[in-house]
């Protein structure tokens, strides 16, 4: 693939080292190009940002760095965004530190497709990753391309289900993206390059650092119209995502769980701060005054299993609480035998989860 004009001064501008993302904001208001900009001098540079700014300038770009992306780019799936480019995101434009340069891998057409932000804690509950999944296939076949950041738990859940739906998925993530992190999502990474997309703001080589997460939440909320929090702590990074959105002036929703469950708690707090409580997809189109084509049945997100009557005789034991069978068997009244087929069974056709520690969860 053929590099996109004054591709490779916007690399030399935007690789060189310790060039904080305002500093080049500013320098591209007063100076129009990157390559206006690497052609001045250390005065003119002064007299728009600080010294330490314009002293770092003149130490130019490490080559090879320039060179290694040059090459990434003959990948025809491999793609540099800019701000003067038009696939831009247009939402980003509006946050208070858009990324001068986005790298990105997969459909570029997704950048200013309407977008749902689905986020929540990678050490998610059965039930969790079933309503992510679930929210956000009917969302994406609702008209928004699913949003989050390729983490463990709800972020690939639901990075899962707007790749079932017809709007796709876009991946943000904190590493460069000649990187897969967790190494684990390598076989996830791949479809959303083929069917949706990934976007970074890190350069190639960038590995997982603590410091660029918060960074990349800033993203996945600042591109998208709402965001959707599933399952969170208390301090959990998702509410980072859920503030900055809030700040960004995005819809912020959530969806309550148990009072018991740390994992509901995050998801309460900004429920008790405002957030909209969440039960269905029609809730999220009406927060986000959206119009869609779903019908009645798409609306109200719930699968039917069968079950025999036997076994649906310990569900309104089971509640919706993470339960051991001692218990289970002491408010049924029946044997550790028969409710541990019963368990089986029911786990089978996917109403009943196992956790840890012998203990179970109602998941339908």
């Amino acid at each position: 693939m053929k590099a996109p004009p004054d591709v490779e001064s916007w690399l030399n501008l935007i690789l060189i080292d310790n060039l904080s993302s305002e500093s080049i904001r500013k320098l591209l208001i007063a100076f129009g190009s990157p390559r206006e900009i690497l052609s001045a001098d250390t005065y003119q540079l002064e007299r728009i940002v600080k010294k330490q700014a314009a002293h770092n300038l003149g130490r130019r770009a490490d080559k090879s760095k320039v060179d290694g992306t040059l090459k990434w780019l003959e990948d025809p799936s491999n793609h540099i965004i800019t701000l003067a480019d038009h696939d831009y995101p247009k939402l980003l434009l509006n946050i208070a530190d858009p990324p001068p340069l986005l790298y990105l891998k997969g459909q570029r057409k997704l950048l200013n497709s309407p977008a749902l932000a689905i986020v929540g804690s990678r050490n998610a509950t059965p039930q969790g990753i079933i309503n992510a999944s679930a929210f956000a296939e009917a969302a994406s076949n609702a008209g928004f391309c699913i949003v989050s950041g390729m983490a463990q738990g709800i972020d690939t859940a639901a990075h899962q289900g707007g790749l079932r739906g017809i709007s796709a998925s876009i991946a943000v993530v904190g590493t460069g993206l000649d990187i897969v992190y967790p190494a684990r999502n390598r076989e996830l990474a791949h479809q959303l390059a083929k069917e949706g997309a990934i976007l970074s703001e890190f350069p190639l080589g960038m590995p997982a650092l603590g410091r660029n997460f918060p960074r990349r939440n800033r993203i996945i909320s600042g591109m998208s119209l709402g965001c959707l929090v599933v399952e969170a702590t208390l301090h959990s990074g998702s509410l980072i995502t859920a503030k900055q959105a809030l700040e960004q002036g995005r819809e912020v929703m959530a969806i309550p769980g148990s009072i018991h469950s740390p994992l509901s708690k995050g998801c309460h707090a900004l429920i008790k701060q405002g957030a909209k409580l969440i039960e269905n997809i029609q809730d999220i189109l009406d927060e986000l005054n959206c119009q869609t084509a779903l019908s009645h049945e798409n609306t109200n997100i719930t699968l039917d299993f069968s079950d025999s009557q036997e076994d649906s005789l310990l569900l309104p034991h089971l509640g919706y609480d993470v339960i051991d069978i001692d218990t289970l068997c002491m408010r049924s009244g029946l044997t550790v035998e028969a409710v541990s087929a019963m368990l089986l069974t029911l786990e089978l056709n996917g109403m009943v989860a196992s956790l840890p520690g012998g203990r179970y969860q109602r998941v339908r």
